[in-house]
C-alpha cells in the first residue's frame, strides 16, 4: 500500500535576483515623507560613524510614526542594532503589540536576512526599501525571504523610492572610510 500524496505541495520560492524598482505611482506622499525621514536618520548614523541606514515604521493609513531607528552597531557594540530592529522594537512598544500588520516599514537599504526575518515575524504589512544591497540583501538581491511561500507571513517589497539619494549617502560614507588611514 502506498501512502496518500500530500494535500498541498508548496511552490518553490521565487528566484533571487535584483528586483525591478516599483512603479512611481506605487508610493504615496506619506511613503515619500517617511523615506525622507529614514534618509535623515541614515545621515545621522553616518555622522556617528555608523553605516548610514535609517528606518521608519509608521501606521499605513494614518501616517503616524511608531518607530524609528538608525544603525547603532558600533555605538552599542551590538551586532543586532540594525536600523530595522530598533524601529520595529520601538513600534511594537508604541502599539503594545508585536504584530505590525497595519504598518509600513521604510528603510534606506534593502534588509539583510536577520532584518527580513524580523519583518516576517513582526507581520509588517508593507515594506519599502530604497537602495538594493547586492552583498547582503534578503528581499530581492540574494534571496526573497519576505516573499517565501513556505513562511506564515509574506510581504512583497516596494523598491526604489529615493534609491539614488540613499545609495549616494552609502557611497560617500564608504569612500570616506576607505580614505582614512588604518
Amino acid at each position: 500500500m502506498t501512502p496518500d500524496p500530500p494535500d498541498q505541495v508548496d511552490p518553490p520560492p521565487a528566484p533571487a535576483g535584483p528586483q525591478p524598482p516599483s512603479a512611481p505611482d506605487a508610493f504615496t506622499g506619506t511613503d515619500r515623507q517617511m523615506m525622507a525621514l529614514a534618509l535623515d536618520l541614515a545621515r545621522q548614523a553616518a555622522a556617528m560613524g555608523e553605516v548610514p541606514v535609517g528606518c521608519v515604521v509608521y501606521h499605513t493609513h494614518s501616517g503616524q510614526v511608531l518607530g524609528r531607528g538608525a544603525n547603532r552597531r558600533q555605538t552599542d557594540a551590538d551586532p543586532a542594532a540594525h536600523a530595522e530592529v530598533l524601529a520595529i522594537r520601538q513600534a511594537a512598544r508604541a502599539l503594545g503589540d508585536w504584530r505590525l500588520n497595519d504598518c509600513t516599514l521604510a528603510v534606506t537599504l534593502e534588509p539583510c536576512p536577520m532584518c527580513a526575518g524580523l519583518i516576517v515575524n513582526a507581520r509588517v504589512g508593507r515594506l519599502i526599501y530604497a537602495a538594493a544591497d547586492p552583498k547582503a540583501g534578503a528581499c530581492g538581491s540574494l534571496m526573497r525571504l519576505t516573499e517565501d511561500p513556505r513562511l506564515n507571513h509574506r510581504v512583497r517589497p516596494l523598491t526604489g523610492l529615493m534609491a539614488d539619494q540613499c545609495a549616494q549617502v552609502l557611497r560617500e560614507f564608504f569612500r570616506a572610510r576607505r580614505a582614512q588611514p588604518d
